[in-house]
C-alpha cells in the first residue's frame, strides 16, 4: 500500500490574504465614477468647462446621478453619430449639422467639442424656440471659441437655414409631433443624414380613440392605447422617411435605465423615393383608420 505522501496545503494567514488582495488591485485601475473614463477623447481635461457650463458636471467636476444619465445618452449618440459626420466631412468640406428643438444644445455642444472642433471644418446650427436658451447657448459657444456654432431663435416649424441646406438634422427628445416637424426641416433642408430621439408621441393615440377598425382590441384600453399610438407613430415615421428615398435603422438610443424614451431612428438617404415604402405607408394607413399630420409630406 502505497503510503500517503501530500502535505496539506499551507494555511493562509489573515496578513497573507490581505497582502494578496492589496496585489490584485492594480494601482492603474480606473474609477467607474470618473466621468473622464467615458470621455472620448485623449485630453478630457479640455472640454471639462464646457461640461461645467452645460451643468453636466458639477462645480468640483463631478457628475450626480441624473447628470450621468443624461451624459451617456449624448456620448452613445455621439458614437452612433460619428461614422455619418466622418463620412460627411470626408465628402463636403463644410458639412452642416442642424440640431432642432436643441433646448439648451447639450448634444450640439458636445459633437462639436468632439467632432466639429478637431475636425477643423463643418458647422452646427442650433434651432430653438426659447430666447433665453438660444442667448445663454450663444454666451457659451462664444466662451468656448465655437466659432462655426450659430443659434436660431425659431420654432422648428418655421426655421430655415441660410442657403437651405442642412447635410445631418438631429433632434434629441422633441416632444410629440416636435419630431414630425423635425422630419418636415429634414425633408425641406434636403438632409443626407436624419437622428431622431421621439418623445411623448400622443397624437396618434388620440387619433385611435373612439375608432373601430379591424385592429381595435390593439389599443382599447387607454394604457395600451398610447403605447401602442407611440409605437405606431414611430412606424409611420420610418415608412415617410423610406418613402422619400431614406434607409433607416431602429435601434435603441442607451440602456433603459438611463432613459424610458430610447427609441432611435437613424436615416441616411440613398434615392429620391421608394415606391414599395410609400404603398406599405398606405396599407398600414388603411388598416389603422388614421390619418396623422405628417402625412401631408407625402403630397410633396
Amino acid at each position: 500500500m502505497t503510503p500517503n505522501t501530500s502535505q496539506p496545503a499551507p494555511h493562509k494567514t489573515g496578513n497573507q490574504k490581505t497582502a494578496k488582495a492589496q496585489g490584485a488591485k492594480s494601482p492603474a485601475t480606473k474609477d467607474p465614477n470618473d466621468w473622464r473614463t467615458m470621455w472620448p477623447s485623449r485630453t478630457p481635461e479640455k472640454s471639462a468647462p464646457l461640461l461645467k457650463a452645460l451643468h453636466i458636471l458639477t462645480r468640483d467636476g463631478a457628475l450626480n446621478a441624473d447628470s450621468r444619465r443624461k451624459l451617456t445618452q449624448v456620448l452613445h449618440l455621439t458614437q452612433l453619430l460619428r461614422p455619418a459626420l466622418e463620412t460627411l466631412l470626408k465628402d463636403d468640406g463644410n458639412p452642416v449639422l442642424a440640431d432642432v428643438g436643441a433646448g439648451k444644445s447639450y448634444l450640439g455642444f458636445i459633437l462639436y467639442d468632439l467632432i466639429f472642433g478637431p475636425a477643423g471644418r463643418g458647422s452646427v446650427v442650433g434651432i430653438e424656440a426659447r430666447d433665453k436658451l438660444v442667448e445663454a447657448s450663444r454666451e457659451l459657444a462664444a466662451q468656448s471659441g465655437f466659432d462655426r456654432m450659430s443659434f436660431i431663435a425659431s420654432p422648428i416649424a418655421e426655421a430655415t437655414l441660410d442657403g437651405g441646406r442642412a447635410d445631418m438634422v438631429t433632434a434629441l427628445h422633441a416632444c410629440d409631433t416636435a419630431t414630425d416637424d423635425a422630419i418636415r426641416f429634414a425633408l425641406r433642408h434636403e438632409a443626407k443624414v436624419i437622428a431622431l430621439v421621439p418623445c411623448c408621441q400622443a397624437e396618434v393615440a388620440r387619433l385611435l380613440d373612439g375608432q373601430h377598425g379591424p385592429m381595435r382590441q390593439l389599443w382599447r384600453h387607454p394604457i395600451q392605447r398610447r403605447e401602442f399610438g407611440a409605437h405606431v407613430t414611430n412606424v409611420i415615421r420610418g415608412l415617410v422617411l423610406e418613402a422619400h428615398g431614406y434607409k433607416i435603422r431602429v435601434t435603441e438610443l442607451t440602456g433603459l435605465e438611463h432613459s424610458m424614451k430610447n427609441e432611435l431612428i437613424l436615416a441616411e438617404r440613398h434615392q429620391r423615393s421608394n415606391a414599395q415604402a410609400r404603398g406599405e405607408l398606405n396599407r398600414l394607413i388603411d388598416q389603422l383608420g388614421v390619418k396623422p399630420a405628417l402625412l401631408d409630406v407625402m403630397a410633396e
